[in-house]
């Protein structure tokens, strides 16, 4: 065909030409401009996408720092751990394996749905957690399908081990995921979905110094996203670890000595506020919570009526009984006018026209036998002269309707009665009538645990109160010692001038408390335990006593060794545990445990005596336990099991324990605190089995 020609000998018009010309032109311009966008500009960005095809981010989990008691003994660790995660970017079409994932990682398959609707606006990169802790099958199953199932993948982490049985979990606490609700908290405005957060107790409080810094690492995948290499690594930054001031002899003491009974139990150093011991009962079992705690658990503790969540030692607010007649004696004395009382009790007392009983006629007394006797006419009395808003006066000095500023969270004020309360909250007038019973402790009167050992044994330390704390702050940084005393505000240390005529009067009247008087049954030979009982009503009461009964009184006891100037002191409280006496005895028992440690301490080893028998008064009108026998071996405190033999009374079999390192079993079996402390360590009690080793030190 002839150029310039068409088909038949058609000529082709120029102008058609020119155009059919330029537009390939263009076409290839366009097609030129596109790859040069693509090659040369583009040139970075899509290096970093093929980059990101090749190479997968995984995180390495920070360890969280371990907690230790006073002494250096690991009280929680952590333990080495396995999860599995789903990486969103390495699957087409997550939603189709599924049903594969749900059934050889055992979980519900509607559980797992929700699970990724949960982290729905979460990143793409980011991996979701879809199980804690997996078994070896389970990591057998993720490894047998790497080709069909790249999305999964493990991740090595270490997890939370806390001592058994609930052992100190209220002050320990526990971990758990953020929720949601945490996430909108400004407090958790550096977490992400699926972080694990200190949720009570110490876990909580130190939560940002326990859980470290997270790191990361660059893993190189082929196309069916198989490892074949790493490149770079971020290690993670371990959380630091923490001393705390707990004894765990004297918190297994405490655990042993209130057995089941429901309440609370804390030892304290009245001289700076060290947490000896603090126990709560019933308790939990941190562990449950430590990977993710099940539906039915949780709500079985949720509907517990007898609260196991709830710290009872900072959260039990209660009228304290007779123990606040110690608050009550303070105050008549500094007022001076306590001193010359005399009141006359047979069985009670008339007051604004109407008869106010008392378990005992006590006749012809005055403050010093008041005190031991616990006479609730004197203190009738007594609040009639002093008002109201006197005893609120000095029981708020005390520390009573207040935050200790203790580094537990959820600590409760309590409630102290005025005439300024009762026209706040009720638009009324204070009826006088209501003094007699704050008086000995009962009406609206309301203190925690924590709060009446503070105010009693600081007023055993003439007037010194210190803040109770559970963590030594030399230990902490700066700004987090200023930090904890801005997030628990409280009454903290003070000094409240008490003159030396009302502290002597008080301190002698607790220790013939422990002598002659109501907690008599609980007296230790050789040993200055003073203290007060308190048998505090409860709404709706009767009059007989039934140990554990819904209108049973509640028993308290605070105590302390020394009576002056303590260096050990002690609050028990048994709800609706009957007589004050009875707290007492378990109180005893805790303090003949500390007591005989220092004796080792000090290689003064002098061996316990038998209980003395109990009084005919068994501690505010009580009778029970008097036929007792006087031959019943120590159980409580002993420095070794009975019989004793062996050099310096010390028993043959005996062995000796240390931390991680066991010498020689003991062939006898624990059968009380004789042969569990300090004789058998704690280690063999609570320590989670999978943990303990036995090593040749």
């Amino acid at each position: 065909m002839i150029e310039g020609y068409g088909k038949g000998g058609e000529k082709i018009h120029s102008v058609k030409l020119a155009v059919v010309q330029y537009g390939i032109l263009a076409m290839m311009l366009a097609l030129s401009a596109q790859l040069w966008r693509l090659q040369i500009l583009g040139a970075e960005n899509f290096r970093q996408l093929a980059e990101q095809n090749r190479i997968r981010k995984e995180p390495i989990m920070a360890a969280r720092g371990k907690l230790f008691d006073r002494d250096g003994r690991l009280l929680v660790d952590n333990y080495p751990s396995v999860s599995c995660f789903l990486v969103r970017e390495q699957a087409k079409n997550v939603d189709a394996d599924l049903p594969l994932i749900a059934e050889g990682m055992h979980l519900d398959l509607d559980t797992l749905r929700a699970t990724l609707f949960h982290y729905r606006n979460s990143p793409q990169y980011q991996p979701i957690p879809i199980k804690q802790d997996i078994t070896a099958d389970e990591q057998a199953f993720v490894e047998a399908h790497r080709n069909e199932l790249p999305e999964l993948e493990t991740i090595g982490e270490d997890r939370r081990l806390y001592p058994r049985d609930g052992f100190a979990s209220h002050l320990i606490g526990y971990v758990g995921e953020v929720s949601e609700e945490d996430l909108n908290n400004p407090r958790f405005q550096w977490y992400e979905p699926g972080d694990v957060v200190g949720k009570a107790g110490i876990e909580e409080t130190y939560d940002q110094l326990l859980r470290g810094e997270d790191g990361s690492r660059d893993v190189v995948v082929d196309s069916h996203g198989r490892e074949v290499g790493y490149l770079r690594t971020q290690h993670a930054k371990a959380g630091q670890d923490l001393k705390l001031t707990v004894d765990i002899d004297i918190q297994r003491a405490a655990e042993l000595a209130l057995g089941e009974n429901n309440g609370a139990v804390i030892a304290m150093d009245p001289r700076n506020g060290e947490i000896l011991a603090l126990v709560s009962h019933p308790s939990f079992d941190p562990n449950a919570f430590s990977v993710r705690i099940g539906r039915t658990e949780w709500n079985q503790l949720i509907t517990n009526p007898n609260h196991p969540l709830m710290n009872k030692a900072i959260q039990d607010q209660l009228a304290p009984g007779s123990t606040f007649k110690i608050i009550m004696s303070a105050a008549g004395m500094q007022e001076g006018v306590a001193q010359d009382m005399h009141v006359m009790c047979s069985g009670g007392g008339t007051f604004y026209g109407r008869f106010f009983k008392c378990d005992k006629h006590h006749g012809n007394l005055d403050i010093h036998q008041a005190i031991p006797l616990s006479c609730d006419t004197f203190f009738y009395a007594l609040a009639q002269r002093l008002g109201i808003d006197t005893i609120a006066r000095y029981a708020t000095s005390f520390g009573l309707s207040q935050k200790t500023g203790i580094d537990l969270p959820g600590e409760m004020s309590g409630l102290m009665p005025s005439t300024q309360w009762e026209m706040k909250t009720y638009h009324q007038k204070y009826y006088a009538g209501n003094t007699i019973s704050v008086g000995i402790g009962q009406g609206e009167t309301q203190a925690t645990p924590l709060q009446l050992l503070r105010a009693l044994s600081g007023l055993a330390s003439k007037g010194h109160f210190v803040r109770p704390h559970l963590v030594d702050t030399n230990q902490l940084p700066q700004d987090w010692r200023q930090a904890i005393t801005d997030t628990f505000p409280g009454s903290g240390d003070k000094q409240v001038p008490l003159n030396d005529d009302s502290w002597m009067t008080i301190t002698e009247g607790m220790a013939a408390a422990t002598t002659t008087g109501t907690a008599a049954a609980a007296h230790l030979e050789g040993i200055d335990f003073a203290g007060k009982t308190g048998t505090a009503q409860v709404t709706g009461a009767g009059d007989t006593h039934v140990k554990g009964g819904s209108k049973t009184p509640n028993a308290w006891f605070v105590g302390m060794v020394p009576r002056r100037n303590p260096e050990f002191a002690i609050v028990v409280l048994q709800e609706h545990g009957d007589w004050g006496s009875n707290s007492a005895l378990v109180a005893a028992k805790v303090v003949s445990a500390y007591v005989t440690k220092q004796r080792r301490k000090e290689n003064n080893l002098v061996p316990q005596p038998k209980p003395q028998q109990p009084s005919q008064n068994n501690g505010d009108g009580d009778d029970s336990g008097k036929n007792a026998p006087a031959d019943k071996p120590v159980e409580m405190g002993a420095v070794w099991s009975t019989p004793v033999a062996g050099k310096h009374g010390r028993p043959a079999t005996e062995t000796l324990h240390s931390g991680r390192y066991l010498v020689k079993p003991d062939p006898q079996p624990v059968t009380s605190l004789a042969t569990a402390l300090p004789h058998v360590p704690a280690w063999l009690h609570f320590w989670q089995p999978i943990r303990f080793r036995e090593e040749q030190p």
